[in-house]
C-alpha cells in the first residue's frame, strides 16, 4: 500500500477538520471500501469527528459503547477486528450509509482498529466494505500498518488544538484541556460545525479566562445554559461550584433569601441562618439564567454586590465578602427593559460588560443536520430501536424551517416524531425512516425557506448557498426524465453544474467555492476530477 499521501498530509499545514477529513477519504479511496469512520472515546461513548461515505448527520450522532457491540470489540482489542459478512452483530451504520440512505446494510465486510494516544485509548477508525471479500489478509495487515500514520495524525490534531487554545488563554489551559472539557454523560455537548458557531465559540474561549461579568444574549432554547457551562469548564474557576438560578421561578418575595441568604428570625418561617446562592457558589460561577425577572428590589442589591463584591444576608447586620463571578443570560431586551423603566441600567452596564449573541439555529446552516443526528441516536437508544434515521425529505424540512423554538424545539420535533413511527406500527427490529410529515412541522414556515440546492458525495444534504443555487438552477439545461437519461449522469450533470457554477462565481478560487458549497476542498477537488472538470 502506497502511504505518500498520507505522509504527505502529516507534513501539510491543515486545519484539524481538513487534515482528518482527507485521512478518512484516502483510507476509502486506499481498501476500496463504501465508509470509513474515525471515532473519538469520549467518556463512555464514541464521537464521530471524521466520516466518508456515510450520511452528514452521523457526524452528530454518539455511539454509546454498551450500545454497540462491534465498536466495544474493536475498542477492546490492538490489533485489527474483523467481522465477516456471516456475523450476527448489529451494525452500528445500519441505515446510515450515503449509498443506500435508510436502507438495511446488505451481506458486508467490516473491520476496526483501536487507536492510542500517548498510550492512552483515543478511539478507533472502522471501514465497511459493500462486497464482501474485500478485507482479506493483505487487506488487514495493510491496516495495521498504517495504524501508526493514523495515531500520528490524530496527535497531530490535537497538538494542534492545545496550541491554540494557549494562544486565546494561555492562562486557563494545560495538557489535560481535551479531558476538563468534556460533559461526562455526553448529554450536555454543544454540537455543529457551522462558522456562527465556532465564532462564538472561539470568543468564549478568549473570555473564559477573565473574571469579567457575561451577559449571553438569544432566543428561546438556543441553549444558554451550556455555554455558561462551557464558560465555566473553560475558566480558571472550574474545580469550584457553578450554582444554577432560574430567575424567573423566584418568587418576588423569596427572591432576595435565594440569592443572599437570611438570618434566623429575617422573616416569618425562617427559623435558622441559611447561605443564599452567592455563598454557595463561593470561588465559582453563579449562572442567572433569565435574569431579566429579577425584582428590582433584588436588583439594586445584585448590583452592589458586582461593584464590591459584598453581600448582606436578608436580616442581617453586616456584610459578607464573596468570591464569585457571574454569568448572566436572558431572551429578553434589556435595552428595552431599562427604557421602560423595569430594568436598572446601572445592573445593565455591570452585566454586559461582555455581551455575548448566541446565533439562532435558523442562522447556522447544516447544524441543524447534526443536532438531528445526535436526537436520533438519543431516541434510537431510548425506543431501544435497530437505527433511527431521516428521510430526504425530512432533511429538506428541517433546512426549511425557521426554528422558533431553537435548538429545543428540535429535540421535542425528533423525540415526537420518533414516538409517532413507533405508534403507527414501525418495528423496533426496522431500520425506522422518519418522513417528513412525522415532523409535523408547520407547512407555510417550510415553505418560506429556500429549497436546499443538491447534496454533493461525502456531505450529503450540503446546501450551495441561495445566490450560488439560483444562479446554477438558471444556468442548468432543462431536466430530462428518468427514461431517457440514467440516474447516474442526471447527478452528475446536477453536480457539475453546481461546481462550475461556485466557480464561477468565486472566480476559480477552488477553497471559497468549496466553502460555498459547504464540503471540504480536498473532496471537492476529488469530485471535480471524477466529474472531468479541469
Amino acid at each position: 500500500m502506497n502511504y505518500q499521501s498520507l505522509l504527505d498530509d502529516l507534513a501539510a499545514d491543515l486545519p484539524q477538520a481538513v487534515r482528518l477529513q482527507r485521512l478518512v477519504g484516502t483510507l476509502r479511496a486506499r481498501f476500496g471500501c463504501g465508509a470509513v469512520a474515525l471515532l473519538q472515546l469520549e467518556e463512555n461513548h464514541l464521537r464521530p469527528v471524521a466520516v466518508d461515505g456515510l450520511v452528514r448527520e452521523a457526524l452528530g450522532r454518539r455511539f454509546a459503547v454498551s450500545q454497540h457491540p462491534r465498536l466495544a470489540a474493536i475498542l477492546a482489542r490492538r490489533d485489527v477486528t474483523c467481522f465477516d459478512h456471516d456475523s450476527t452483530l448489529p451494525d452500528p451504520y445500519d441505515g446510515l450509509l450515503d449509498t443506500l440512505v435508510g436502507e438495511p446494510l446488505p451481506v458486508h465486510d467490516c473491520m476496526g482498529i483501536s487507536l492510542q494516544v500517548e498510550g492512552q485509548p483515543w478511539g478507533l477508525l472502522t471501514l465497511d466494505a459493500l462486497q464482501t471479500g474485500t478485507f482479506g489478509a493483505d487487506a488487514r495487515a495493510a491496516l495495521a500498518d498504517c495504524r501508526v500514520l493514523v495515531e500520528a495524525a490524530v496527535r497531530i490534531s490535537r497538538l494542534e488544538r492545545e496550541v491554540q487554545a494557549l494562544r486565546s488563554a494561555p492562562h486557563t489551559r494545560g495538557v489535560d484541556d481535551e479531558r476538563i472539557a468534556r460533559t461526562g454523560d455526553g448529554e450536555m455537548e454543544i454540537v455543529g460545525q457551522s462558522e456562527p458557531l465556532l465564532r462564538l465559540l472561539h470568543e468564549l474561549e478568549v473570555v473564559a479566562g477573565s473574571d469579567l461579568p457575561v451577559l449571553l444574549l438569544g432566543e428561546t432554547g438556543v441553549g444558554k445554559e451550556l455555554f455558561a457551562r462551557l464558560l465555566h469548564r473553560r475558566s480558571t474557576r472550574a474545580t469550584r461550584p457553578l450554582v444554577h438560578v432560574n430567575c424567573a421561578a423566584l418568587p418576588e418575595s423569596l427572591a432576595e433569601s435565594e440569592l443572599f441568604g437570611h438570618v434566623r428570625g429575617a422573616f416569618s418561617g425562617a427559623v435558622a441562618d441559611r447561605p443564599g446562592r452567592f455563598e454557595a457558589a463561593e470561588g465559582g460561577t453563579l449562572f442567572l439564567d433569565e435574569v431579566g425577572e429579577l425584582p428590582l428590589a433584588v436588583q439594586a442589591k445584585l448590583l452592589r454586590t458586582l461593584q464590591n463584591g459584598e453581600i448582606q444576608r436578608l436580616g442581617a447586620d453586616r456584610p459578607r465578602r464573596v468570591d464569585v463571578r457571574v454569568i448572566a443570560a436572558t431572551n429578553r431586551n434589556l435595552r428595552e427593559q431599562v427604557r421602560d423603566g423595569a430594568f436598572r441600567a446601572d445592573l445593565y452596564h455591570r452585566l454586559s460588560v461582555y455581551p455575548v449573541p448566541i446565533p439562532p439555529l435558523r442562522e447556522r446552516g447544516n447544524d441543524v443536520l447534526l443536532l438531528a443526528g445526535r436526537f436520533l441516536e438519543l431516541n434510537r437508544a431510548r425506543l431501544g430501536l435497530r437505527s433511527l434515521r431521516l428521510s430526504v425529505g425530512a432533511q429538506d424540512a428541517l433546512r426549511r424551517y425557521p426554528w422558533p423554538g431553537n435548538v429545543r424545539e428540535l429535540e421535542h420535533v425528533i423525540s415526537r416524531a420518533a414516538l409517532k413511527a413507533i405508534s403507527r406500527g414501525a418495528l423496533r427490529a426496522d431500520i425506522v425512516t422518519l418522513e417528513a410529515a412525522l415532523l409535523d412541522l408547520d407547512a407555510d414556515a417550510v415553505g418560506m425557506a429556500p429549497a436546499p440546492a443538491p447534496a454533493l458525495p461525502g456531505h450529503p444534504g450540503a446546501a450551495v448557498p441561495d445566490a450560488t443555487a439560483a444562479a446554477a438552477t438558471a444556468a442548468a439545461p432543462p431536466v430530462t426524465t428518468a427514461a431517457e437519461t440514467p440516474l447516474r449522469d442526471a447527478i452528475d450533470a446536477c453536480q457539475r453544474q453546481a461546481i462550475t457554477t461556485a466557480l464561477a462565481h468565486h472566480q476559480g478560487n477552488w477553497a471559497q467555492a468549496a466553502r460555498a458549497l459547504d464540503v471540504d476542498a480536498s473532496n471537492l477537488h476529488k469530485l471535480a476530477r471524477r466529474l472531468g472538470i479541469k
